[in-house]
């Protein structure tokens, strides 16, 4: 399982996530196998979200999809806020109590 995680600044959750569900098609088109959003507890205008993939190389043409089609517009990422950072990680090990 490979994980893309974007970290950015938003301007308000709610604008941000009804973008982020007029992608549900794309997301799932691209290879997206499930996601989890996060924001920090004392810092709701970051967030970040872990999107899984069955590998590298789906992650990583998702994350040039989002900077070239997505990002690149305000009408596309109508509450974003600064530059998101992406990082691409392998899951190596896991454990539940």
């Amino acid at each position: 399982m490979t994980t893309l995680r974007i970290e950015h600044a938003i301007s308000e959750y709610a604008t941000w996530k009804t973008a982020f569900d007029g992608l549900t098609d794309v997301r799932t088109k691209a290879g997206v196998r499930g996601f989890a959003i996060r924001r920090p507890v004392d810092d709701p205008a970051c967030l970040m979200l872990d999107l899984e993939f069955d590998n590298p190389s789906q992650a990583e043409a998702f994350a040039r999809f989002l900077t070239d089609r997505v990002w690149s517009s305000p009408t596309s990422a109508p509450a974003l806020a600064g530059v998101p950072r992406t990082r691409i990680l392998d899951l190596v090990g896991t454990a539940k109590p």
